[in-house]
């Protein structure tokens, strides 16, 4: 995902254009910012092709996004890459977490590979991480959030997106499937990395 901002001229808000096709990343994003924050869509700014994320690291997409965007749309702007990192499978899905089963990016063939690989493993650790590049002013910045947590044994769920019905949380029994938007929000990985961002945009632009 990416994010544009623009600081309005008259009541020192910023428009924020949040670069998805998802509409629950949109739906979770919109739940983190603070009011005075306005969030669009790509549509909205009519960008309709894929943005590149080659990178080799979540911090590397998260970099490619933003100065793609920036090159070619002109605004200042943050993106964000995140991965699932399973003790047992070496770090794996990692960066290739949306397509960890096949350029399809579904999330059910992920999450069914993810309990086919972990059958029979005793170590279910995992952890949530992710990074969000900003550019602003000519500067950039990096943000990273993350959660640790464990692979449930099945789908336990219905809410979310992605690995959220087989990750349950440090402290938890529940999978992030299982929480509102805002339990999940206040201990997510995604929840963590946006209010750093929020905190350093409040302190660059006040």
């Amino acid at each position: 995902m990416t994010i544009y901002l623009q600081q309005l001229p008259t009541n020192k808000q910023m428009k924020i254009v949040f670069a998805t096709n998802n509409p629950n990343k949109l739906k979770e994003i919109q739940a983190l910012m603070p009011t005075g924050i306005e969030i669009v869509s790509l549509k909205d700014i009519g960008c309709t092709e894929d943005i590149p994320e080659t990178g080799k690291t979540l911090e590397a997409n998260a970099f490619q996004k933003a100065n793609y965007l920036k090159e070619h749309y002109g605004y200042d702007c943050f993106a964000d890459d995140t991965g699932l990192e399973v003790n047992a499978l070496n770090g794996n899905p990692g960066v290739y977490s949306a397509r960890y089963a096949g350029p399809q990016r579904s999330a059910e063939d992920n999450m069914a590979k993810i309990l086919d690989e972990l059958k029979g493993k005793e170590n279910r650790k995992a952890q949530f991480r992710t990074a969000i590049a900003l550019i602003l002013n000519g500067e950039e910045y990096l943000f990273e959030g993350k959660v640790e947590g464990q692979i449930s044994q099945a789908k336990l769920g219905e809410k979310g997106f992605g690995y959220d019905p087989v990750f349950i949380p440090e402290n938890e029994t529940r999978s992030f499937a299982q929480m509102s938007m805002e339990e999940k929000g206040a201990v997510s990985h995604r929840g963590k990395a946006v209010r750093k961002l929020v905190e350093c945009i409040g302190r660059l632009v006040d």
